[in-house]
Order: C-alpha cells, then sequence, then structure tokens
C-alpha cells in the first residue's frame, strides 16, 4: 500500500485475514461476552469455539465495541509507517466501534491524520468499502478523494436479508424497526434490509422459501451488472445456502466474482446461525 495512507478497520467487516496482513490493514477486534468471560474476537476466541459456545451454552453471549485503547494501538502501527489514516467502522446506529475510535483519536492523537467513518453498514458491505478505500489508497489516491468517495457510497448501499429466528435480534438490542414483528404469527419470515443505518422490514413474506425467492428477486433487480455493485454474499453458518446465492446470482447477472463473507462473531451474535445475507451498491 501507499506508504501516505492506511487503513484500520474491525471483525465486523469479517474480511479474509489473507487479505488485510497482504494490504496491512489494521483489524481491531470487537468484544464477546459469554456471561462473565470476555473475548476478544478473532485473537482470544476464533469463529469455531464461538458458534460451540453458542450451541451448548445457556448463556446467549453479548457483544461490546473495541476499547479506545484497541484502537489506539491500531492507530500507532499505522501512524508508524503513514501520515494519514482511514478507519473505516460499522454503523453508529448498532456498534460503539464509532464512539471508541473518535476517543481513541482525540485522547491519544489529537493532531494526526485519523479519518473516522461510521460506514452506516455492518459486514459485506463494510467489507466492500475497505477493499475500495485499501485500492484506492495503493492507487495513490488523495485521502480527502477517498473519503469524499466512500462518502458517496453510502447512500446507494443495499443490505437484504433473512434470519431464522428475530430472537436474536430482540434480545441483542438490535432489532430496529423490526421490533414490531416480535409475538407476530410464526410462519412470517420478514425480508429485512439496513437502512439508515438500523435494521428495519423491508417486507413481510409467509415462509421462508418465499422470502428466499423474493430476496433473490430483489437482488436480481436492483442490483447493477458491473462489478462496480461490490455484490457480496454472507452467512452465519450456511456455506451451502450462500454457494447456491452466488450460483444463481453469477448465472442472472453475469458477474465472475461474488465474495462471499462468513460472519463475525459479533455479527452472529446478533442475527443468530443460519442467517443469509446480500449485499451491494446501486
Amino acid at each position: 500500500m501507499s506508504s501516505s495512507i492506511r487503513i484500520v478497520t474491525d471483525t465486523t467487516a469479517a474480511l479474509p485475514s489473507e487479505y488485510t496482513r497482504a494490504h496491512h490493514i489494521e483489524v481491531v477486534p470487537q468484544i464477546i461476552h459469554f456471561g462473565t468471560e470476555s473475548f476478544l474476537e478473532g485473537v482470544t476466541i476464533q469463529y469455531d469455539e464461538f458458534l460451540y459456545r453458542l450451541r451448548n451454552s445457556s448463556v446467549l453471549p453479548k457483544t461490546a465495541a473495541p476499547r479506545p485503547g484497541d484502537l489506539v494501538e491500531a492507530y500507532r502501527k499505522q501512524l508508524a509507517h503513514a501520515r494519514t489514516i482511514i478507519s473505516i467502522h460499522p454503523s453508529a446506529e448498532v456498534s460503539g466501534t464509532v464512539r471508541s475510535a473518535i476517543t481513541a483519536k482525540e485522547t491519544a492523537f489529537p493532531d494526526a491524520d485519523i479519518r473516522i467513518l461510521d460506514s452506516r453498514f455492518v459486514a459485506g458491505n463494510l467489507a466492500s468499502m475497505v477493499i475500495a478505500a485499501t485500492e484506492w489508497a495503493e492507487q495513490g489516491v488523495s485521502a480527502d478523494e477517498i473519503m469524499a468517495r466512500l462518502q458517496a457510497m453510502i447512500p446507494r448501499g443495499r443490505i437484504y436479508f433473512l434470519v431464522a429466528t428475530l430472537d436474536y435480534l430482540q434480545r441483542g438490542g438490535r432489532i430496529g424497526g423490526a421490533a414490531a414483528l416480535i409475538g407476530t404469527a410464526l410462519q412470517i419470515k420478514p425480508i429485512l434490509e439496513m437502512k439508515n443505518g438500523r435494521v428495519e422490514v423491508f417486507e413481510k413474506v409467509r415462509t421462508y422459501q418465499h422470502a428466499l425467492a423474493r430476496l433473490k428477486e430483489l437482488v436480481i433487480q436492483q442490483c447493477p451488472r458491473t462489478p462496480d455493485a461490490h455484490l457480496c454474499v454472507m452467512h452465519s453458518d450456511d456455506q451451502s445456502g450462500a454457494e447456491s446465492l452466488v450460483r444463481d446470482f453469477k448465472a442472472a447477472l453475469g458477474l465472475r466474482e461474488i465474495p462471499i463473507y462468513h460472519s463475525s462473531a459479533s455479527i452472529t451474535t446478533h442475527v443468530g446461525t443460519g442467517a443469509l445475507a446480500v449485499g451491494f451498491f446501486v
């Protein structure tokens, strides 16, 4: 990467470690709590162990944003190699990561050129924005221009997703406008979306199969047929379902590359296992 700009993000982006290492991206861990035990995602707990605990623990996990100190350390590492940091994180509506980043900058590096971006998304769309920023930085694009391009991506972003149950979103307090569905008929399988940084109901569908078919229809109708769409598929422990979506979208949209992102533990905590999601930019 260009020596003038380096990128910081966090584990909600669910980027492969091979990519982040190759491009010198600092990834700050989210915090996972199981009862009185606390873990740093991807550091002191890996996804397989998290899934085992999720399935076998009598206590549902909770999450917390990275500590400001963890972001201070990430910034310190990057400032040793770059004049500017672009720090890209999940929607402040669902995570305190942006607040931690601001605290880290203001307390430890008040005079440094650290640009903090609330992506208004999580997971795949956040990953797409991190990748785009990385590519632009490596091409020598200025920090001002990168930030402007990232800001322009936000209103163009779409994330639609299905969950096996709304329980996790409800218990984690991340349900947003979907709260109105709690207590409705069990047959309702809503298509959810990230809208204005929050989880909202896009459409109510009667069965999971109908919801899945409608999800595919939405993407095929709305997603541009170019790589600039940054189309991606996300899942929480449903690799086969994600691969099936990718096959269908490649056939329908003519796109050669559609990455699959395995949901991070911090995201799975709130959506549960079996969730499928699709993200893109119009």
